[in-house]
């Protein structure tokens, strides 16, 4: 782990070009993984990853440099490289930094790691059986376990120096259904910020397989679907993908902060329907996108987006906070320790209405039902956005 002290002569060493701002970001990844396929074990892997990044703002220019060497020699040397970057002047910065008390919010049962393989073995098997029992039209099915358990620290310039533990487990199944020379594939893939008690009662590796498979066997015999402008009715849970593609990234100070987004200079104004409430929220308990903290240090928080259909806010990062001049909102993510942070979305949705979802089928005639979307891409300067169902 990252200690203070050098964490302290490093950021100094960030700051002496004239920066006015530094900060470290220390990662460790414990990963591991399990895949059966043809109903056989294929692959178990374990890995790990570590490394920090440092990274010096003057004004609204930033520098970045990471290092897989955390020594205090290597420290050093990434964060004299950022401030050589950065600026010419020679001062000489005294960086004291206090020790924050991390907050867990996201209880941690049991570590994945310590599970063994045999337990592991179990659940992608139980997967892969509950598929295969749905039709014999099932003819693949590919199960994985992946987690991962990541230790951080966060130092800055302002003083802070605090750590964080993130614990992440997910089963992913891919089921193909085949029939008269043509395949379909379904999918299924839940996860959480949790140990392996996620299959304690969360998630039933056998509901998985079933899911995946039916999705398969369905889209195998389904009509193709008629094209068109039409009514939709989008139901809830990954239906949120629509807010996520439509609005989400739009609302992320990456574009907002450089003027590429439609809903720039828009706050306060109506963007949608006075039933539209959409919120951004981070400490939902254990749910995949949630935080303690981000990955700037700012602890993770609840974000009112759309209130009423009235934008009520953005999502913003520390260098979309000095673009802006706006409060941080505990979004900033990076893929990893060799990624300068930028924002993104944590937990977002639209609340819960008062309309009847019964009444809704009833009165819309001709059109779609989305029981479930896939991924989307959206183009934040235009609004345009696009999702699969």
């Amino acid at each position: 782990m990252l200690s203070r002290t050098i964490a302290e002569q490093a950021l100094a060493a960030a700051l002496k070009t004239g920066g006015d701002f530094a900060e470290i970001f220390y990662e460790d990844t414990r990963s591991s993984s399990l895949t059966l396929n043809a109903g056989a074990i294929e692959t178990a892997l374990t890995g790990r990853s570590a490394g920090a990044g440092v990274r010096v703002y003057k004004g609204l220019s930033s520098v970045y440099v990471f290092t897989n060497d955390v020594s205090l020699s290597g420290l050093v040397r990434a964060a004299q490289k950022a401030a050589d970057a950065i600026g010419s002047a020679d001062r000489t910065v005294d960086v004291r930094l206090t020790g924050a008390i991390p907050r867990n919010i996201h209880a941690i049962a049991q570590l994945p790691m310590d599970v063994p393989g045999a337990r592991r073995a179990r659940v992608v098997k139980a997967a892969d059986a509950a598929a295969r029992a749905v039709s014999a039209e099932v003819s693949q099915v590919t199960a994985r376990l992946y987690d991962w358990e990541t230790d951080v620290v966060i130092a800055n310039s302002e003083g802070l120096f605090i750590p964080d533990r993130r614990v992440y487990t997910r089963l992913a199944l891919t089921a193909v259904a085949s029939a008269g020379g043509e395949s379909q594939t379904g999918s299924c893939n839940p996860g959480a910020m949790m140990g392996f008690e996620l299959f304690d009662g969360r998630v039933d590796p056998e509901e998985v397989g079933r899911r995946a498979a039916k999705q398969a066997v369905t889209m195998l015999h389904a009509e193709p679907c008629p094209a068109g402008v039409m009514c939709a009715v989008i139901d809830k849970g990954f239906g949120g993908v629509i807010f996520h593609e439509a609005c989400g990234h739009s609302l992320e100070a990456t574009s907002v902060g450089l003027d590429s987004s439609v809903f720039c200079g828009k706050l306060g104004q109506k963007i949608a329907a006075d039933c539209v409430n959409a919120v951004d929220d981070g400490t939902i308990p254990n749910a995949w996108g949630s935080l303690n903290l981000d990955d700037e240090g700012t602890p993770a928080q609840r974000n009112v987006l759309i209130e009423n259909g009235v934008l009520k806010g953005y999502l913003v990062d520390r260098l979309g906070s000095r673009r802006m001049g706006m409060a941080m909102t505990g979004s900033a993510r990076r893929q990893d320790y060799t990624f300068a942070p930028t924002s993104r979305m944590t937990n977002t949705f639209i609340c819960a209405g008062e309309d009847d979802g019964d009444e809704m089928i009833a009165t819309m005639g001709d059109g779609l039902y989305a029981a479930k979307m896939g991924g989307g891409s959206v183009n934040p300067v235009t609004g345009e956005f696009n999702f699969t169902v």
